[in-house]
């Protein structure tokens, strides 16, 4: 629907103002850089408007989600706000029991996980989540009162029409009804777990939500996109030049640092390791050269090392030369316009918009994996190493310490000379 909002539109919104989203939703930006949601509707010829929360605590699709049952309950008669001020009456007072209320802990749990979370939007994501789904039925009950009825009452009107909000619920929950169990807080199963439990109730999500797949390429495509986008101008087609040549992440892309590379026994500077300082591409052999990703901006909080083909080696000789003519003011390989922070993670995209490519920047990886499995003929676990996947048995992970390395180096070393039709 023309008019609608977008994440990407909304991330350029700076002037207060009301922003339509369509059926009463609204982003309000106040003079001060508050933004919120909003619902303005009309009740017994009264307008009035309800407040859905902090776009940092909720997101778009969220805030439809509160548009959506707002809306019912206008459409059944009732006002929301009504309806919100008395539910919130009646889980007040506790309910009779010991120990802490659900809502209590899981606030407690929260603050204290929060730290060693890698995104600092993930508490207000788990406390809205919590906050919209669980709550209202289950935030004010003693921890020991919960039981599997409850948890279904919170899961099944959402199970089928919001599947993967549903999962994060039922798995947020669980891990708080564990945590309490392991304070003493409670006994027995826990009943929000889904292995051997919900799952004989409930069906699968995939049965219910089909699983939507990044955008890609065929690999047959490759070298002509290629060509194509050797010859764009501008850092987010450097990026993504190197994102493809990597097969790495888009975010472990951005984040790259100067001081992440390296042959493995040579610094970058004459001392040793500095982001600010030239590389030496004299103390490096550039044949060998290293990507190393520290283990604090992987998905599986584990380093991971890249070996990069000679093509990558040359993007990133052109990036040094710009940035030692340029005086060298970052540290980051793909510098953003803010002094200190990486390029928009909405750069990468914006080209392949620009190219009108049917195809997102991870829907590379997918390309990568295709071409390396039926193309290259590269082994399963080669293909999972250079991807920098997680080895799903934990047992084989245990025995399977090394990161084939070297036959990741040819596999590279492979897919450069596709993409350049050789």
């Amino acid at each position: 629907m023309a008019g609608k909002l977008s994440a990407r539109r909304i991330a350029t919104l700076k002037e207060p103002g009301s922003y339509a989203d369509g059926d009463g939703l609204y982003l309000k930006i106040t003079k001060d850089g508050g933004r919120n949601w909003v619902f303005r509707y009309q009740m017994d010829k009264r307008r009035r408007e309800m407040g859905l929360g902090r776009l940092v605590d909720v997101s778009l699709a969220e805030a439809r989600d509160l548009l959506t049952e707002a809306r019912r309950h206008v459409r059944e008669g009732r006002d929301p706000i009504d309806v919100r001020n008395a539910a919130r009456a009646a889980n007040a007072t506790p309910a009779a029991g010991s120990g802490p209320t659900l809502r209590a802990f899981a606030a407690d749990l929260i603050a204290a996980k929060a730290p060693a979370w890698r995104n600092p939007k993930h508490a207000a994501q788990w406390s809205a989540t919590l906050e919209t789904y669980a709550w209202p039925t289950i935030g004010d009950r003693p921890l020991d009162s919960v039981t599997t009825e409850d948890v279904l009452a919170i899961l099944r009107p959402i199970w089928a029409e919001k599947t993967e909000t549903a999962k994060r619920v039922r798995g947020r929950l669980e891990t708080v009804l564990d945590a309490a169990r392991a304070m003493g807080l409670r006994t027995g199963e826990n009943p929000a777990r889904w292995k051997g439990h919900l799952d004989q109730i409930l069906p699968a999500p995939s049965r219910v939500s089909a699983v939507e797949h990044s955008p890609a390429l065929p690999y047959a495509a490759m070298p002509a996109f290629w060509r194509r986008l050797r010859m764009t101008d501008g850092l987010g087609a450097k990026a993504l030049q190197f994102a493809i040549l990597t097969a790495a992440r888009t975010g472990e892309v951005l984040g790259a640092t100067w001081d992440e590379v390296g042959d493995g026994a040579a610094g970058l500077g004459p001392d040793g390791p500095d982001p600010m300082a030239p590389l030496r591409w004299d103390r490096v052999d550039a044949t060998r050269l290293v990507w190393t990703i520290p283990a604090a901006r992987m998905k599986a909080a584990k380093e991971h090392r890249v070996p990069l083909s000679a093509p990558a080696v040359e993007l990133l000789r052109d990036l040094e030369a710009a940035r030692v003519v340029h005086g060298g003011g970052s540290p980051l390989v793909f510098p953003g316009q803010r002094k200190g922070r990486p390029l928009s993670n909405m750069a990468m995209l914006a080209v392949t918009r620009r190219m009108e490519v049917p195809a997102v920047p991870h829907g590379f990886r997918s390309t990568f994996r295709d071409w390396a499995g039926e193309v290259a003929g590269a082994p399963h676990e080669i293909c999972e190493a250079a991807l920098a996947h997680t080895k799903a048995d934990k047992v084989v992970a245990a025995y399977q310490r090394g990161d084939f390395f070297e036959r990741r180096r040819a596999l590279m070393d492979a897919w450069a000379a596709f993409l350049a039709g050789g």
